[in-house]
């Protein structure tokens, strides 16, 4: 798939990937599927999911650090800024920090996948699921992967292609 087609996926993702309803218990029931799946495939890795005010849900498995917390901040930044996928950002601008006249410091935002906006039907985007551990792209799949699970969806109907690099 070309860069285009990989935007293209990722934007029919965030339109599609769409929950009827967003509190505690979804929260609690994606963040543990989640979490089950990096403990059974023994992935090192945090997942948050918040609405814009408050988290309901976080887990760090083995392996990570501080540091993993800390990109989760600055994705779940981008998304609420941005409004859009943080791997999107990826595909659209390349990982360089924003350029200095956006006013997104690097110390509060980051270009790199992971980050999947929370969107309800009849309230749009309201919150974000974000995962740190692994690399962007699959961070962003495993995110993709556990929504498609809750919704009942083909996964395969939305899995990026393993990249080529």
């Amino acid at each position: 798939m070309s860069k285009q087609d990989d935007i293209v996926l990722v934007t029919r993702q965030e339109n599609e990937l769409v929950l009827s309803r967003f509190d505690e218990a979804v929260a609690f029931e994606i963040g543990a599927a989640i979490r089950g799946r990096a403990l059974n495939e023994g992935l090192s890795l945090v997942v948050d999911l918040r609405t814009w005010d408050r988290q309901l849900f976080f887990s760090a498995t083995p392996g990570t650090s501080a540091d993993n917390a800390e990109w989760v901040r600055r994705k779940i930044n981008s998304v609420r800024r941005f409004q859009r996928a943080s791997y999107r950002l990826v595909l659209e601008r390349g990982e360089a920090p924003f350029p200095t006249q956006s006013g997104a410091d690097p110390a509060d935002f980051v270009i790199a996948g992971g980050g999947f906006p929370i969107r309800v039907t009849g309230a749009g985007i309201i919150g974000c699921l974000t995962i740190s551990g692994l690399p962007g792209r699959k961070d962003h799949g495993v995110a993709v992967d556990a929504l498609c699970d809750f919704l009942g969806k083909v996964r395969a109907d939305y899995a990026l292609a393993e990249a080529t690099n």
